[in-house]
Formats: C-alpha cells, sequence, structure tokens
C-alpha cells in the first residue's frame, strides 16, 4: 500500500514538473503574447517567428529543465545527506562543498581580472552581472570547472580532517570548519579583487539565467548516474537510520559504504552548484516536504526528495522571472525566503504540538 502510494507522489511529482516545463515557455521579459503571435500568425514575419523560437528553444525551455535538473540534484543530495548524519536539518552543503565552490569561482574571477570588461551594464535583477557567461564558451567553462574542483576539493579537505568517515559527529564538525575557513579565504580573495564582487554576487545569490542545454546536459547525466548509486546504497542508510550498532550487525561495510554516500553527495551538490550558484533551502526542504506526506524507506525516499526538489527549484525559478517581469530576482533569493517562511511555520507547528501534549 504504502509502495502504491510513493508511485502515485512520484508520478504526481513527475506530471507537475512537466507542467512547470511547459509554463517555463511562456513566462520571461518578451511576454507570452508577443511569442504566440508569431508563432501561430500565418502571415506573420519569419524573422520575428525565428525569434520567437529562439526564445524558446534556446532560453526558456533549457533554462527550466536546468532548474529542475539543479533542483533534483539538490533534492537527491539533502535525502543522502539527512540520511547520513542522521539529522533532519542536513543540508547537500554541510561537507563544505559551498564554501569550496565559492572559493572556486572567486580565484577563477580574480584571475580574469573580475570580469571587467566581460560584465555588461544594468543591474544583477536582470542577471547582467553574469553575462560574461554568456558571452564566453571558455569563460563559462572555466567557471564551472572551478566551481566544481573547488566543491570537490573542500569535500576531500573535510574528509582529512576527520580522517574518514567513521565518525559521523567528526565529519560533521570538520564540514562546518572547512566552510568557515574557505568562506573567509573567499572574502580575502574579494577583498584583493574587488572588481569581482559584482559577478560573484551573482553566483553567491543563486541564479539559473545562463543554464543552456549543454548544462542541462550535464546535471541530468550527472542524476542518473547519481540515482543510480544512492538506490545502490539505500541499504546502508536504512540500517544508519537504526543506528550504528544495528547497522554493523546486518553486515554492512559502513566504512567503504559511507565514503561512497559522500562521493555521491559531494557530486551532486558539486554539480549543481557549480551550474546555478548558492541555492538554499532546496536540499534541506525536499526531503522534509515528502516525509511530511508520507514515510517510506530511502529507496523511494531519494526518487521522491529528487522530484520534489526538482518541483520547488522550477517553481522558485518561474516566480523569480513573474514577479517583478520585465525584470527577476535571483531564484536564491526565491528559495531562501520560501524555505525560511516554511522552516518557521515547521518549527512553530511542532512546539504548539509539544505544548499540546504537555497539556494533555
Amino acid at each position: 500500500m504504502r509502495l502504491r502510494q510513493a508511485a502515485l507522489l512520484g508520478w504526481g511529482l513527475l506530471l507537475l514538473g512537466l507542467l512547470l516545463a511547459a509554463l517555463g515557455t511562456c513566462i520571461g521579459s518578451a511576454g507570452f503574447e508577443n511569442l504566440l503571435r508569431p508563432l501561430l500568425d500565418a502571415s506573420a514575419d519569419p524573422a520575428e517567428r525565428a525569434m520567437a523560437l529562439q526564445i524558446v528553444w534556446e532560453i526558456r525551455l533549457p533554462r527550466t529543465l536546468g532548474a529542475w535538473a539543479a533542483g533534483s540534484l539538490l533534492g537527491l543530495a539533502g535525502a543522502l545527506a539527512q540520511g547520513l548524519f542522521r539529522n533532519p536539518l542536513a543540508d547537500p552543503y554541510l561537507l563544505g562543498s559551498a564554501s569550496g565552490a565559492s572559493l572556486g569561482v572567486a580565484i577563477a574571477l580574480a584571475a580574469v581580472g573580475g570580469g571587467a570588461g566581460m560584465v555588461g551594464g544594468g543591474s544583477m535583477m536582470n542577471g547582467a552581472t553574469f553575462s560574461m557567461l554568456s558571452g564566453s564558451v571558455w569563460v563559462r567553462l572555466g567557471l564551472t570547472g572551478a566551481a566544481f574542483a573547488g566543491a570537490v576539493l573542500a569535500v576531500l579537505l573535510t574528509l582529512a580532517l576527520a580522517r574518514g568517515v567513521g565518525h559521523t559527529l567528526r565529519l560533521l564538525l570538520a564540514g562546518v570548519i572547512v566552510g568557515v575557513v574557505l568562506g573567509a579565504m573567499t572574502s580575502l580573495v574579494l577583498l584583493f579583487s574587488p572588481d569581482s564582487l559584482q559577478a560573484m554576487q551573482a553566483f553567491m545569490l543563486g541564479t539559473t539565467s545562463f543554464v543552456g542545454w549543454t548544462s542541462w546536459g550535464l546535471m541530468f547525466a550527472c542524476w542518473c548516474l547519481c540515482m543510480a548509486l544512492a538506490a545502490a546504497l539505500a541499504r546502508v542508510l536504512d540500517g544508519l537510520s537504526l543506528g550504528e550498532a544495528t547497522a554493523q550487525t546486518l553486515g554492512l561495510p559502513l566504512a567503504p559504504l559511507r565514503a561512497a554516500l559522500v562521493a555521491v553527495l559531494a557530486l551532486a551538490t558539486g554539480t549543481a552548484v557549480a551550474q546555478t550558484g548558492l541555492i538554499a533551502f532546496v536540499g534541506l526542504a525536499a526531503p522534509h516536504l515528502v516525509r511530511a506526506v508520507l514515510k517510506v524507506p530511502h529507496r523511494q525516499l531519494m526518487w521522491l526528495a529528487s522530484l520534489m526538489g526538482g518541483v520547488l527549484l522550477a517553481s522558485a525559478d518561474l516566480l523569480a522571472r513573474w514577479v517583478i517581469a520585465p525584470q527577476e530576482l535571483p531564484v536564491g533569493v526565491v528559495t531562501a525566503a520560501l524555505g525560511g517562511g516554511y522552516l518557521l511555520w515547521l518549527m512553530h507547528r511542532r512546539s504548539s504540538g509539544l505544548n499540546a501534549g504537555g497539556l494533555l
């Protein structure tokens, strides 16, 4: 019965994701009517029709699908992190990957002169501060590679400080320390390269504005790989949820399997962060929302949390484009505001439940 409910929830989230993808082709600075007229009017100017098709196919559709892919990676990483650390408040950035990615991007921007001359005029609201990514494929690949390399190196540093993955609490504390130290190093790099601040702000706030087909393909391929590996490791998370002693009695080799879980977590988080910047609360909230609807083992939870993360980020991306159109908000700001509000409501509900229980 529970598996049937999980399947229904999964199909519902998948259909909702398809609906959001369709809506994503309708929302943008050009407006839906301005695109619909040349596409449906047989007497429309061919150049105008070609421009409308280009906007839909090369900008809006890959951006919406890319937002879904990034959210799916973060939702999967959130489920892995919460299962690995046995803490419902764990998020994908606990191992220092976000700080490492930020440092990598800051160093890359400082190396190219902060993007001076490549960043067009305008404000963050219309994404011009990160327009360097669309101006040069090599610059885009360089920043993506720097972010991913920084995230991976941060995780490796966390593992070195924690002396492996044998002790969960030590791993968690090492991740916090690495995050603080690398965050300070990022601030130091930006202090000596003030021209990088504007472009770096786009990465720190999170943006899907420049996700194209290549980025989507990379994230989707990584999602397929991480999902396959996570499904194979789901039994480990179920065992850890019962306690380490119980997991060992089940005959699970915890040390190598924990290392594999950390590798999948780092790969999923690093890929998403490298393409979209730092987007808060998606990885934290997606597993919570799934558990609020249905209690399932980790094998089903990871699938559902991944689909939920995709829906959350795709919805936030549409909201970011629609609220102050034709301008747009950084999608990371939208997820932080909505996610923070959700967690505050959740804390209030649980504290009210505890007080009521005490009265009873």
